[in-house]
């Protein structure tokens, strides 16, 4: 996916293949939303979700300094980099929850691949019910 601006420049966007269509049929690449939050300093790796959901979500793995902290503390600190990138991002974009990866995405653990992306379906399944947690969480 690629945008093509007035003044000629041409932004690739992300993968049509990894597009996710929220419930409300809106087109959301994850690689755009996942850059701007793995530039805060305290996220190394990030995994976004909300295909066929109402908003999105994260799988974020802390930066190593703030995964020695408190989880309590860890949160805390993450949700406020997630606040800064929030900030950068259209309404449909904004992540409004997420949950911390522990371990790191690897290619050891199956999590990512040789060329190190990450593998979406791997990760999505392996915090499925932590995900089903969050959107749970917004209708009570």
């Amino acid at each position: 996916m690629a945008v093509i601006h007035e003044d000629g420049f041409i932004e690739i966007t992300g993968r049509i293949k990894d597009i996710i269509v929220n419930s409300g049929g809106d087109n959301i690449a994850p690689g755009r939303v996942e850059a701007i939050l793995a530039i805060e300093p305290e996220i190394e790796q990030v995994m976004v979700d909300g295909d066929k959901r109402p908003w999105l979500a994260a799988i974020i793995v802390p930066a190593e300094d703030v995964r020695e902290l408190p989880e309590a503390e860890q949160k805390k600190i993450v949700g406020e980099a997630v606040e800064r990138a929030n900030s950068r991002l259209s309404q449909i974009e904004k992540v409004r929850r997420f949950v911390l990866a522990d371990p790191p995405f690897t290619t050891e653990n199956g999590q990512m691949t040789p060329t190190l992306k990450v593998k979406r379906h791997v990760v999505g399944e392996l915090y499925a019910k932590q995900l089903d947690s969050l959107y749970k969480k917004s209708r009570t």
